[in-house]
């Protein structure tokens, strides 16, 4: 991720991928070539003595034709993805094995009861969001120990008085460690306030022990009251926590921060605040950011990374600050896999519906068997390279609409970076393409259940009082 503006967190942009990836695993066409040449020839020879030689000696064309098939069909695989993969391996396994080499690359201990997520690219920094992911995929892989210790250390680093989190943390000009408040960063970056809320109530749902839901309750209220704000007198998250009380009449929002699958969630444990208005108030963002020009001389129908709204009318409009455009890159690309999951759980038609629109991602993939990193709001190729992330993103366009197409993307743009022989990547994955690489192959193999389905029916909130879901 970049170091953005002060007042917007952001997600990674191409400095933390790895360009060209994917010519790594190009097929070796100086090996190929030359088999299929050379099975064609034999082809050749044997078809010519088939009619030349008698019919004793029929078997040198029978061989001949045999040797040259078998050449053909070796060329043939060598071209293909299969070619690339284990014939056989595990994909919870995998999973499990890329968790573990994640946490060797990414997860720093602290102390001996705490540890956080770095981004070694970015000279260590930890950002909420980073917190936020290990502690999700912490939940989801049973790995209890990993998330206690990167929560014991989010509360004592990053939690704010008012229940948010602080988004950067490093080392200093000064050489110490601390916010990072040259660059803004004791304000939230409300998507990891949520994800760390929803990774709270895994936590319950899966460990059954009473700390972390009274911890969720807190962070869910700290959302409400310090990330969401009003337009047009109807809620909205914005990207951070200055947006509510900032006297611009316009609040910043990444469509790609909404989560509707924890608002369901959040609107069960916290029924004193309208999380089911923010739900529908969500959709209704997504969908008119896509359908929206902004600015540009007409959209692609892909949502784009940044966007303000008018605080009075509610009208859409792109924001004039730097590293908050309105491509559709390295943030956008996460709204596709948070529909794709609602979806999953939750079936709520608004969901394929908003998915439906984006074909611009499959006629990208149709023409090229490839998907641009970064595109403009109308679809120029802005980012002409591939990024695991991406894939890991987008592929929840796919899962959605092409369960074919999805196949493909998945064997051949993610499955294919894993060696089953090391159980880890074959190339080494940036923060940011690890944890997308991991989250969009585990939606597509199913691995990523609501843990929170599993919350007792009658749970006390605020005040003794129960709610049942």
């Amino acid at each position: 991720m970049t170091i953005p503006t002060p007042s917007l967190p952001s997600a990674a942009t191409a400095a933390t991928s790895t360009p060209n990836i994917y010519n790594d695993f190009a097929p070796n066409q100086a090996v190929i070539l030359p088999v299929a040449i050379g099975g064609f020839a034999l082809l050749v020879i044997a078809a010519i003595a088939f009619l030349t030689l008698r019919k004793k000696r029929k078997a040198v064309a029978w061989t001949f034709l045999g040797v040259g098939v078998i050449a053909l069909l070796a060329a043939a695989y060598m071209q293909s993805t299969a070619s690339r993969v284990s014939l056989t391996f595990s994909t919870q396994a995998m999973l499990a094995s890329e968790w573990t080499s994640y946490k060797t690359a990414f997860v720093l201990p602290i102390s001996s009861s705490t540890e956080r997520t770095i981004d070694p690219s970015q000279n260590n920094i930890t950002t909420s969001e980073g917190e936020s992911y290990t502690m999700l995929r912490a939940a989801w892989v049973d790995d209890q120990a990993t998330f206690d210790a990167n929560w014991a250390w989010t509360q004592q680093n990053l939690e704010r008085p008012d229940d948010v989190f602080s988004w950067l943390y490093g080392q200093e000009a000064s050489g110490t460690y601390g916010i990072l408040t040259a660059q803004g960063g004791e304000n939230s970056a409300s998507d990891a306030d949520s994800d760390i809320a929803l990774a709270l109530l895994f936590a319950y749902g899966r460990w059954q022990e009473p700390q972390y839901l009274a911890s969720a309750k807190q962070v869910i209220q700290g959302i409400w009251n310090e990330d969401v704000v009003s337009a047009d007198g109807k809620p909205y998250l914005a990207a951070d926590n200055l947006e509510r009380s900032s006297s611009s009449t316009v609040a910043a929002i990444d469509p790609s921060y909404f989560s509707p699958y924890a608002y369901r969630i959040f609107a069960t444990i916290d029924p004193s605040h309208p999380w089911t208005d923010l739900l529908d108030d969500s959709y209704a963002v997504m969908t008119a950011s896509i359908d929206d020009a902004l600015g540009s001389s007409a959209s692609a129908d892909l949502p784009p990374d940044w966007i303000g709204i008018n605080k009075t009318t509610g009208a859409l409009t792109p924001l004039a600050a730097p590293n908050a455009d309105t491509n559709y890159g390295f943030d956008a690309m996460r709204l596709p896999w948070r529909l794709a999951l609602d979806w999953e759980w939750n079936k709520d038609p608004r969901d394929q519906q908003i998915l439906s629109t984006m074909s611009f991602l499959q006629n990208q993939w149709d023409a090229n068997h490839a998907l641009g990193a970064i595109y403009g709001h109308d679809g120029s190729a802005v980012g002409d390279y591939e990024a695991p992330a991406i894939y890991g993103g987008d592929l929840g366009y796919f899962i959605v609409n092409d369960p074919s197409d999805a196949q493909a993307i998945y064997n051949d743009k993610l499955l294919i970076l894993f060696d089953p022989g090391t159980d880890n990547w074959k190339v080494p994955l940036g923060y940011y393409d690890a944890n997308w690489a991991w989250f969009g192959m585990a939606l597509y193999d199913n691995a990523l259940p609501n843990l929170a389905s599993s919350i007792p029916s009658t749970t006390a909130v605020n005040g003794g009082s129960t709610i049942t879901h």
